[in-house]
């Protein structure tokens, strides 16, 4: 009897704290938060997994896991539920020589060797839960095939003066990678790594055991794992990508992809039948729009109830718009109610929170004053003004 096998598994890191998002991320993990009115962030590498025929997704958590597990559950949104691999939730554990938190990104893959070994695989993709982005990970395996490569790494043209920010990739006019810096602060060129990398599989485990022996190493793929496997003369393939992808990581970031979801023609569209983005959705009854109410490019979820103007916003399920009240170049998740004469501009409110009658909330110029962002179940007071650029993760009576 021949041991049943996967071509590819895919690992998902979904442990980070997601500092920079502040308020948005106290209580839960970057990828669980809320994206575009009905998505969460990790419904995006999610999807790309499963439209890319990869069915095996081993999402490692770590930090503030419970809504992530609560929210990914059998994996049965994203067809990911399945007898022989399936999406599983991988969480530090207890083991009988050494039992840590994930040291970084290359020991949490390696605190899950059991679980990719279990599968047999020829190939594992690593990836990210903190980018929004449409890729077609076959594609990519095709070509590390193809290269014959020992690691292929995602890689997209970014601005030069923001190439500090990124890993950043070398490479030689075949794409074969001759060098690899970590932020450096003098880039040489502006090909930056998406964190999104194919790796055969024994030479994964092969590197991932030696870095974990090695108490010199800071237990991470683009500080550790990927220089040392390129001064060892492996074989090292950039994969270009040119479609819209966005690091979320930023309050800034997280608003601005928000964003582009909104026109005409945006600049990411959601609503690709060609490339569905799968999300797990609360039951809610259609959005109603009053004989008052504006909406203008905006997108609403359902249980939404707007009887005041929305203009150029996300809304996620079950907000509540009254009459009166204004939305402007706001992003709103989900069960928030903005109440009579209340005005919301250029800010980020996370789900449950209240904005009370005639308060102000965000600056109507963003560029000097930035977002203004609101945690979860915070309360605005009547009348009080939140200035742009502000954030709170606590009920608010003004100064």
């Amino acid at each position: 009897m021949v041991a049943r096998k996967k071509e590819c598994v895919a690992m998902l890191l979904a442990g980070g704290q997601g500092s920079r998002l502040y308020a948005l991320t106290n209580n839960i993990a970057k990828p669980a938060v809320a994206f575009g009115a009905k998505y969460r962030i990790i419904d995006f590498p999610l999807s790309n997994c499963i439209n890319s025929g990869i069915d095996t997704v081993g999402v490692l958590t770590q930090y503030e896991p419970l809504e992530l597990n609560e929210y990914i559950g059998n994996g049965q949104p994203w067809d990911l539920d399945r007898a022989f691999g399936g999406v599983h939730i991988l969480s530090p554990y207890q083991a009988k020589k050494k039992s840590s938190w994930f040291e970084g990104t290359a020991n949490a893959i390696y605190q899950n060797m059991n679980f990719m070994q279990k599968y047999n695989p020829d190939y594992v993709v690593i990836l990210s839960g903190d980018h929004i982005y449409k890729m077609d990970y076959s594609k990519m395996l095709r070509a590390h095939k193809e290269t014959g490569a020992d690691c292929t790494i995602a890689a997209i043209e970014v601005p030069m003066k923001e190439a500090s920010r990124f890993g950043i990739l070398n490479t030689n006019p075949d794409g074969s990678i001759y060098q690899f810096e970590e932020k450096p602060k003098e880039p040489k060129s502006n090909l930056a790594s998406m964190g999104i990398y194919i790796f055969t599989a024994q030479k994964l485990f092969k590197y991932l055991k030696e870095d974990e022996e090695n108490q010199n190493s800071s237990k991470d793929f683009g500080k550790d794992i990927l220089p040392t496997m390129l001064n060892a003369g492996e074989k090292m393939f950039s994969y270009r990508f040119k479609g819209y992808w966005k690091d979320v990581g930023t309050i800034s970031s997280l608003w601005e992809s928000n964003m582009d979801l909104l026109g005409e023609n945006p600049a990411f569209d959601v609503g690709d039948s060609d490339w569905k983005i799968h999300s797990r959705n609360p039951l809610a009854p259609p959005e109603y729009i009053g004989d008052k109410a504006t909406v203008h490019n905006s997108m609403i979820a359902l249980g939404c109830e707007i009887d005041g103007t929305v203009e150029h916003s996300v809304l996620a399920a079950g907000v509540i718009v009254e009459e009166g009240a204004v939305v402007k170049d706001s992003v709103i998740m989900s069960d928030t109610v903005i109440k009579k004469g209340a005005r919301v501009v250029y800010s980020i409110i996370d789900e449950n929170c209240t904005i009370e009658e005639n308060a102000l909330v965000g600056q109507e110029k963003k560029e000097s004053a930035g977002i203004a962002v609101l945690g979860r179940g915070v309360k605005i007071m009547k009348g009080v003004s939140v200035p742009g650029g502000k954030i709170l993760d606590k009920d608010y009576k003004g100064e």
